[in-house]
Protein backbone atom coordinates (compact mmCIF):
# COMPACT_ATOMS: atom_id res chain seq x y z
CA UNK A 1 0.00 0.00 0.00
CA UNK A 2 1.17 3.51 -0.91
CA UNK A 3 3.13 5.28 2.08
CA UNK A 4 1.09 8.64 0.91
CA UNK A 5 -2.29 6.95 1.51
CA UNK A 6 -1.66 5.88 4.68
CA UNK A 7 -0.38 8.93 5.76
CA UNK A 8 -4.01 10.59 5.73
CA UNK A 9 -5.78 7.47 8.03
CA UNK A 10 -2.27 8.00 10.36
CA UNK A 11 -2.45 12.22 10.68
CA UNK A 12 -6.71 11.18 11.16
CA UNK A 13 -6.14 9.25 14.08
CA UNK A 14 -3.62 11.00 15.34
CA UNK A 15 -5.75 14.16 15.71
CA UNK A 16 -8.47 11.91 17.07
CA UNK A 17 -6.31 10.70 19.55
CA UNK A 18 -4.63 14.21 20.27
CA UNK A 19 -8.23 16.03 20.41
CA UNK A 20 -9.53 13.21 23.03
CA UNK A 21 -6.06 13.73 25.04
CA UNK A 22 -4.27 10.87 27.25
CA UNK A 23 -6.82 10.22 29.81
CA UNK A 24 -4.88 8.25 32.39
CA UNK A 25 -6.65 7.42 36.09
CA UNK A 26 -5.02 5.74 39.11
CA UNK A 27 -7.69 2.90 40.28
CA UNK A 28 -7.81 1.15 43.45
CA UNK A 29 -10.44 -1.13 44.75
CA UNK A 30 -13.03 -0.06 41.85
CA UNK A 31 -12.52 3.83 42.93
CA UNK A 32 -10.54 6.60 41.15
CA UNK A 33 -7.87 7.85 43.41
CA UNK A 34 -6.48 10.43 40.91
CA UNK A 35 -7.24 11.20 37.15
CA UNK A 36 -4.43 13.32 35.30
CA UNK A 37 -4.76 14.34 31.62
CA UNK A 38 -2.33 14.67 29.52
CA UNK A 39 -1.85 17.93 27.47
CA UNK A 40 -3.87 18.21 24.12
CA UNK A 41 -1.05 19.43 21.68
CA UNK A 42 1.97 17.55 22.28
CA UNK A 43 3.23 18.25 18.77
CA UNK A 44 5.03 21.30 18.28
CA UNK A 45 2.74 21.76 14.70
CA UNK A 46 -0.69 23.35 14.71
CA UNK A 47 -3.93 22.22 13.78
CA UNK A 48 -3.92 24.56 10.32
CA UNK A 49 -0.32 22.81 9.31
CA UNK A 50 -1.68 19.01 9.72
CA UNK A 51 -4.77 19.92 7.60
CA UNK A 52 -2.88 21.91 4.49
CA UNK A 53 0.26 18.74 5.19
CA UNK A 54 -3.75 16.36 4.74
CA UNK A 55 -4.89 18.11 1.83
CA UNK A 56 -1.97 18.61 0.23
CA UNK A 57 -0.97 14.90 0.32
CA UNK A 58 -4.75 13.91 -1.21
CA UNK A 59 -3.83 16.47 -3.91
CA UNK A 60 -0.45 14.59 -4.76
CA UNK A 61 -2.34 11.10 -4.94
CA UNK A 62 -4.88 12.88 -6.70
CA UNK A 63 -2.04 14.24 -9.75
CA UNK A 64 -0.03 10.84 -9.55
CA UNK A 65 -3.41 8.99 -10.86
CA UNK A 66 -4.02 11.69 -13.08
CA UNK A 67 -0.73 11.32 -14.65
CA UNK A 68 -0.61 7.48 -14.31
CA UNK A 69 -4.45 7.44 -16.19
CA UNK A 70 -2.42 10.08 -18.99
CA UNK A 71 0.59 7.93 -19.64
CA UNK A 72 -1.71 4.90 -19.94
CA UNK A 73 -3.93 6.84 -22.16
CA UNK A 74 -0.95 7.61 -24.27
CA UNK A 75 0.36 4.37 -24.57
CA UNK A 76 3.38 4.37 -22.40
CA UNK A 77 3.51 0.53 -21.82
CA UNK A 78 5.88 1.10 -18.27
CA UNK A 79 2.23 2.25 -17.18
CA UNK A 80 -0.52 -0.85 -16.61
CA UNK A 81 -3.98 -0.95 -16.57
CA UNK A 82 -4.01 -2.39 -12.72
CA UNK A 83 -1.34 0.17 -11.65
CA UNK A 84 -3.72 3.31 -13.11
CA UNK A 85 -6.66 1.49 -11.59
CA UNK A 86 -5.18 1.05 -8.42
CA UNK A 87 -3.77 4.44 -8.26
CA UNK A 88 -6.99 6.13 -8.94
CA UNK A 89 -8.97 3.87 -6.36
CA UNK A 90 -6.36 5.15 -4.12
CA UNK A 91 -7.25 8.57 -4.83
CA UNK A 92 -11.02 8.22 -4.77
CA UNK A 93 -10.83 7.28 -1.22
CA UNK A 94 -8.78 9.48 0.12
CA UNK A 95 -10.70 12.47 -1.57
CA UNK A 96 -14.10 10.63 0.19
CA UNK A 97 -12.03 10.76 3.38
CA UNK A 98 -11.18 14.53 2.74
CA UNK A 99 -14.90 14.78 2.35
CA UNK A 100 -15.63 13.39 5.50
CA UNK A 101 -13.88 15.04 7.38
CA UNK A 102 -14.71 18.26 6.04
CA UNK A 103 -18.41 17.40 6.46
CA UNK A 104 -17.59 16.51 10.45
CA UNK A 105 -15.80 19.84 10.68
CA UNK A 106 -18.75 21.90 9.24
CA UNK A 107 -21.21 19.55 11.19
CA UNK A 108 -19.64 20.81 14.39
CA UNK A 109 -19.08 24.52 13.23
CA UNK A 110 -22.63 24.32 13.06
CA UNK A 111 -23.18 22.52 16.21
CA UNK A 112 -20.65 25.10 18.16
CA UNK A 113 -22.71 28.32 16.63
CA UNK A 114 -26.01 26.98 17.37
CA UNK A 115 -25.01 27.06 21.15
CA UNK A 116 -26.30 29.68 23.51
CA UNK A 117 -23.83 31.87 25.02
Amino acid sequence: MDIKSNSLYAQMQNMQLEAMGNRTSTIKNDNVIGAEVAPVNSSQSDFASMLKQAVNTVNDIQQEAGDKRTRFEMGDRSVTLADTMISASKASVAFEATVQVRNKFVEAYKEIMSMPV
